[in-house]
């Protein structure tokens, strides 16, 4: 295999060489990658009974792609992985690359996104029950020690079903999972992160929506509410009128 970066060849040998034991606390937890095919939005939203779970599971850049890494997530996955993608790697090949360097990859669950909307995604055969995933058109949904595969398929479903921005979709997602069960030992923290190339702060970067409930007995509702309270302070660049 060559790689075109010495960060990435970097990032691999940091993942095979890992020390063989995994953290104290896995990130059980259920989340959404997905895409805006009319504005090419890409985002990821994530619920979990684990504090500031958005310092750990969600990755993205504009115009290359987003992660999700879970379980035992393993945090080399979203900088390693979007250097990949930024090659051109398609998603699958991603995952492939990621998992085959990880001698603790049965532990470790993954999604992955690329600019186009193509997926791909890995359950570990030792993640906490239930654990799986489900995949549709410019979006997969997955989750590990959920109620059941009710989780999943109820996020599927919500963000197939739904219009409207991308951020607002992967929040209804999240409550649609949560709703159905959702982690069975309840609820702590829960992020969303869109990225939109020259949407963030000032035009001056790629995050768009960049929001953190890190300790709340409701945190996705509260992930809504700050949601509302950000979107009407930053709208859309493509919307905003001037007064």
């Amino acid at each position: 295999m060559i790689y075109k970066s010495i960060g990435i060849f970097l990032g691999i040998v940091c993942i095979a060489y890992s020390k063989n034991t995994l953290p104290s606390m896995p990130v059980s937890t259920f989340s959404i990658i997905a895409r805006d095919s009319e504005t090419n939005e890409l985002g990821v939203a994530v619920q979990s009974k684990f504090i500031a779970v958005g310092s750990v599971v969600p990755y993205a850049i504009a115009g290359v792609g987003a992660v999700a890494s879970q379980a035992w997530g393993n945090v080399q996955y979203g900088p390693v992985g979007l250097k990949l993608l930024s090659q051109d790697k398609k998603a699958e090949q991603v995952v492939d690359f990621l998992i085959k360097a990880d001698p603790l990859q049965k532990h470790r669950q993954v999604a992955i996104i690329n600019k186009d909307g193509n997926t791909s995604n890995h359950t570990g055969t030792e993640c906490l029950n239930w654990a799986g995933a489900r995949t549709g058109k410019d979006f997969s949904v997955q989750g590990n020690l959920l109620t059941g595969p009710e989780v999943v398929e109820a996020m599927a479903k919500s963000f197939q079903k739904s219009s409207g921005f991308l951020a607002e979709r992967l929040i209804e997602a999240l409550r649609a999972g949560q709703a159905a069960g959702g982690d069975k030992r309840g609820m702590q923290s829960a992020a969303l992160l869109v990225v939109k190339e020259n949407w963030g702060y000032g035009g001056l970067n790629d995050r768009f929506r960049d929001l953190r409930v890190d300790e709340h007995s409701n945190p996705i509702e509260e992930l809504n509410r700050i949601y509302k309270i950000h979107r009407k302070t930053f709208p859309r660049p493509d919307q905003y009128v001037k007064p």
